[in-house]
């Protein structure tokens, strides 16, 4: 398709390799803007996707399965790709501040760079607990307790998951499932879940809430509700592998050998100083079009944005939706167009994976128990959503 023509010649900046800047990447490749200078600025050469990443944790799918390659994707939109972490903006001078690469200057910005964990504020913790995100941190300490559980199969194992939402269920549930596949059938497995909700999943509809809570149960992962993790100490070491002690705000004290960090969303500190309108989160607010509501010329989509007509969750489901309408707003944008208003659904369908090729149905009040069809559905709708950037 020959490209569409620019008033004049611009550079239009990506910051973060996100599900939404994945979908503008294929769509500018698809339809170049001519005349517009496009550069991805991200820390990692791959982005995870996240419908299937708790299936890779559960083992169902390769590394390559569920990443989408950043590297091949800017080739195909003839961007130029720093693998660099942006850690400040000028906006007066229209710059973006990498850790390790000269300024990058740009005419239009869109920052689609997720989100990460809540700030880990218990004491002791900054080296023992693992954080859900960034998702390639997780996955290095994930693939390193399994090469150390390959090794040594008999040997109890204790891990322990700080966060109930729908990410640290999942979490629970995959790694409990393919814990169980390594272990020696004799092997201990304790899985120990904390939420300082009384609720598991306190976003959703009491229906799901009190199914995952009794198919966790049925599983053997011990839950503790309305427990906020306080400490967490190390105690003893025994060759490479270190016991830590997770104290809560009751007093409850549980060991365990691993934790892993997935509490609610949080901004990067550096958005405070960029003099971008946030939310008290720290998130970029956008309106309708996506568009920051204090600097025109920036975007911003995915979790690190919050729409302040239309909040919605944190989920995954709505970067990607926001991923054709960020791409048509940012090429009117360019073109000089008027752009168009986005309004996210107000519920969605949810595909909640449980580890052992089953999943749950969930859409406000209606809830399907675990099945493998469903399973197979959700297999499905992710392998065709990778297809797109094969």
């Amino acid at each position: 398709m020959p490209p569409e023509k620019s008033a004049k010649s611009k550079n239009l900046v990506l910051v973060g390799g996100g599900h939404s800047h994945a979908i503008v990447l294929r769509m500018l490749g698809m339809k170049p803007l001519a005349g517009v200078g496009l550069t991805l600025i991200s820390p990692n050469s791959d982005t995870p996707y996240s419908g299937m990443l708790p299936g890779h944790i559960a083992g169902f799918y390769n590394h390559d399965e569920c990443h989408i390659d950043l590297q091949r994707l800017t080739q195909f939109a003839q961007a130029q790709f720093y693998v660099d972490r942006a850690i400040n903006l000028d906006l007066q001078n229209k710059k973006v501040i990498c850790a390790n690469h000269p300024a990058v200057d740009f005419d239009v910005l869109s920052v689609d760079i997720g989100s990460t964990p809540a700030k880990i504020s218990v004491s002791d913790a900054a080296e023992c607990v693992v954080p859900a995100k960034p998702v390639s941190e997780l996955l290095k300490h994930w693939y390193q307790l399994l090469k150390t559980v390959e090794a040594n199969p008999q040997k109890p194992l204790r891990i322990a998951i700080a966060g109930g939402g729908a990410g640290g269920v999942e979490l629970a549930l995959s790694m409990e499932a393919q814990l169980k596949r390594i272990l020696s059938p004799s092997a201990m497995l304790e899985v120990h879940l904390f939420q300082r909700d009384r609720q598991l999943m306190s976003k959703h509809h009491y229906s799901v809430q009190r199914l995952v809570q009794q198919i966790l149960t049925q599983r053997g992962i011990k839950l503790y509700l309305g427990e906020t993790v306080t400490q967490v100490t190390p105690l003893a070491q025994t060759g490479n592998q270190q016991t830590l002690q997770v104290k809560c705000e009751s007093g409850l004290t549980v060991d365990c050998d691993k934790i892993f960090w997935v509490t609610q969303a949080a901004a990067p500190d550096w958005l405070k100083s960029t003099g971008l309108r946030t939310d008290d989160q720290g998130f970029i607010l956008v309106g309708d079009t996506l568009q920051s509501l204090s600097h025109p010329d920036v975007f911003a989509a995915g979790d690190i944005a919050t729409m302040i007509d239309h909040p919605r969750p944190k989920a995954g489901v709505f970067a990607v939706r926001q991923g054709k309408p960020l791409y048509e707003n940012l090429r009117r944008y360019l073109l000089g167009k008027p752009l168009k208003a986005y309004v996210p659904q107000k519920q969605y369908l949810s595909l909640i994976g449980t580890g052992d090729k089953s999943a749950i149905a969930t859409r406000g009040a209606f809830t399907l128990p675990p099945n493998k069809l469903l399973w197979y559905w959700k297999d499905w709708l992710d392998r065709r959503f990778m297809e797109r950037f094969n």
